[in-house]
């Protein structure tokens, strides 16, 4: 047989093995998926069945089979309500500010945490800012309301030292916006900063090696090396937060607000939530999050081509 035979490669032999090659979930590890699968199905697929009251002038006996159909009469009355046009500039107002705040935030302190040499000092801070991530806003709110209260903590040490007289944080709109956001980035930096020192640990330590010998400081070289290698996380990062642009976390908002500020801390969640649980209009509230849901929907499709196109970044 002539060498040149031997050398090229067979074309059956190649396609059996890529064939055998590909890798083969065993039926076990879908079972072990599928109670998962079943509970997001039961619980965020069935209700969307629900949506075809936006349609509707929804009556609770009739049922949804019953029900009148009005067509986009509540789209065109929610659009043409000047009070919705308020609560979504309170929400894009509440979510772009955490999004801004929840990367710069981090961004500072992982630098300023990476400089610290005393690893149990380091990883004692770390645990220490991650520690209110692991809280729920029920058990926040109800600290945040003592604490912010106008014979709290803040306020007396406020009026004691300072000589201040009492703000009311939670029941003045300028402030009450001011504690949502500040309440939010100080729960959850923590665990921004660790996404970011990750991204710090896969830094090769040769560049900072060569960077020291021409003499680079450490100024320079977290000028130079540090910061342009996060700027890939940190796109990837705020692109994939524009999906949540209209989510500016119901828990907070709802446990902490109160109808002195709903001018000013209403969102859409809480608005969805009074008027449909609590007022019965259950079309009108229907419609709001569909709108909501389906914005969400174009943002995160949006988001992810982004976060594909200027950091290579793709799920699927």
């Amino acid at each position: 047989m002539d060498s040149n035979t031997l050398l090229q490669p067979n074309p059956k032999a190649a396609q059996k093995t890529k064939k055998n090659s590909g890798y083969k979930q065993p039926w076990m590890l879908h079972l072990m998926v599928l109670p998962a699968v079943l509970l997001v199905f039961i619980f965020a697929y069935l209700p969307m069945s629900g949506l075809v009251m936006a349609f509707q002038d929804y009556k609770a006996g009739l049922g949804i089979s019953g029900s009148p159909w009005v067509g986009l009469k509540h789209f065109r009355y929610m659009l043409e309500n000047e009070y919705f046009l308020q609560i979504t500039w309170n929400t894009l107002f509440f979510a772009c500010s955490k999004i801004i705040m929840n990367l710069i935030v981090p961004f500072i302190f992982a630098l300023l945490l990476n400089e610290v040499r005393n690893m149990g000092l380091k990883r004692s801070i770390q645990t220490l800012v991650y520690l209110p991530h692991f809280l729920s806003w029920v058990t926040l709110s109800g600290i945040l309301i003592d604490v912010l209260a106008q014979t709290g903590l803040i306020n007396q040490f406020l009026s004691s030292v300072f000589g201040i007289k009492p703000i009311f944080f939670l029941g003045d709109g300028f402030w009450f916006r001011f504690t949502i956001i500040f309440s939010d980035v100080w729960k959850e930096f923590g665990f921004n900063t660790i996404i970011i020192l990750a991204a710090l640990a896969g830094i090769n330590p040769a560049l900072y090696e060569a960077a020291e010998v021409d003499g680079a400081n450490r100024i320079k070289q977290t000028m130079h090396i540090t910061i342009p290698a996060l700027i890939p996380i940190l796109i990837v990062v705020a692109t994939l937060a524009l999906g949540n642009v209209l989510n500016a976390n119901f828990d907070q908002v709802f446990n902490l607000y109160s109808p002195l500020i709903y001018q000013q801390g209403d969102i859409i969640d809480t608005f969805v939530y009074r008027e449909g649980l609590l007022s019965g209009q259950f079309s009108f509230a229907t419609a709001v999050g569909f709108f909501k849901s389906l914005i969400s929907l174009i943002l995160i499709v949006i988001s992810y081509r982004l976060a594909y196109k200027f950091a290579g970044y793709r799920i699927f």
